[in-house]
């Protein structure tokens, strides 16, 4: 995998997508203190692969993607309590887990491919 910086990573651009997405529904939410946890947690996935692509070890960044990775799963878990508090509707917060758990799964591939491959990084 050679890549030159992390704004080229397909997860890294799903990520900011998806925290966008994620801002669009809840910004009008009144619930200061459940929309700081789940716009911290959104912006967590892409600050993490950020951060860990431009770490210098393999195993370091394959760690900031296992970071990032379990923040798509709570942004998941976030976006039920959403739904479950009437602050988004059901078919919105379903297309937002969706969303969420597809980046999971290419987090998670990136993850496996890492641990098996060379990674080349280019200045």
């Amino acid at each position: 995998m050679a890549y030159q910086s992390f704004e080229q990573l397909e997860v890294w651009r799903l990520a900011r997508k998806l925290a966008g997405d994620v801002y669009a529904e809840i910004r009008p939410c009144r619930d200061f203190h459940f929309r700081g946890q789940i716009t911290n947690a959104v912006c967590s996935i892409a600050n993490n692969l950020a951060e860990g692509s431009e770490r210098l070890h393999r195993k370091e960044f394959i760690m900031f993607l296992g970071y990032a990775k379990g923040s798509a799963g709570e942004v998941r878990n976030q976006l039920y309590r959403a739904e479950d508090l009437g602050y988004i509707t059901s078919d919105r917060a379903a297309q937002l887990r969706a969303d969420a758990r597809l980046l999971g799964g290419k987090i998670y591939a990136l993850i496996r491919s890492l641990s098996t491959a060379t990674l080349v990084l280019k200045p």
